[in-house]
């Protein structure tokens, strides 16, 4: 006869597995992109439920054109946003990425699987605005962070990177930018991921850059993802 103690830890094993693959199965219907793999296709479901259920992100639904061109660009206000943008979206989303966190401990192979393109601020970032061109020419969703860093609205002012514009400008691609809000952990790589949220992302519409010149576009795009609604009115005219 079997010990008390091997009956507990095969019922502890076997609800184990059972909940495991229950969580399987729900990562499979929450799942809404195809990624080209099927583990990262799971992880796209992974992260809808973590995003919808435990931070409590609005349905808003990302308004990117089902095929062609576009530039994601949004706030940046902690290490949750790009799950909040990812989890929005109906399209893969290759995100530009800091070299120094596209290497960071344990996530290089998740930033790779998802297209991550890593960028050295300091050293040849024509490099990244060149894989970031071929990927807009093959008609692929790119999105970055024009505020560079971590950067909250009670934070002294600071000039949007003008990466994404330059990219629009040249290939011609639309710009969709978005205003993330309701982050409890606001200021936090970390802290902004396992503190639950109520995390708000407001789409604002397409600019397209043969509408506007430059520095236009410069102030545009920064006054809306800084929470501007003069500018929002003005691209909605």
């Amino acid at each position: 006869m079997p010990s008390i103690a091997v009956v507990v830890s095969f019922l502890l094993i076997a609800l184990l597995l059972w909940q495991l693959f229950r969580l399987h199965q729900a990562c499979r219907r929450a799942n809404r992109v195809d990624w080209g793999r099927g583990w990262v296709n799971l992880l796209d479901g992974l992260n809808r439920l973590f995003c919808y259920r435990y931070h409590r992100l609005n349905r808003i639904g990302m308004r990117l054109p089902k095929t062609g061109p576009a530039i994601v660009v949004a706030n940046h206000v902690s290490g949750l946003d790009p799950l909040l943008l990812v989890a929005s979206a109906r399209r893969p989303l290759r995100f530009i990425i800091a070299r120094e966190e596209y290497q960071r401990f344990g996530l290089t192979w998740l930033f790779r699987a998802i297209g991550g393109i890593p960028v050295d601020r300091e050293k040849r970032p024509e490099q990244a605005l060149r894989e970031a061109l071929r990927c807009l020419r093959n008609g692929e969703v790119v999105a970055l962070f024009p505020h560079g860093r971590i950067h909250l609205d009670s934070d002294p002012p600071r000039r949007i990177k003008a990466g994404a514009i330059r990219l629009s400008q040249i290939i011609g691609a639309p710009i969709f930018p978005h205003r993330i809000s309701g982050i409890h952990g606001a200021g936090g790589v970390i802290g902004g991921v396992l503190l639950r949220s109520r995390a708000r992302i407001r789409a604002g519409s397409a600019i397209y850059p043969e509408e506007w010149g430059r520095d236009q576009l410069q102030t545009l795009v920064q006054g809306i993802l800084e929470g501007d609604e003069d500018q929002e009115d003005s691209v909605a005219i």
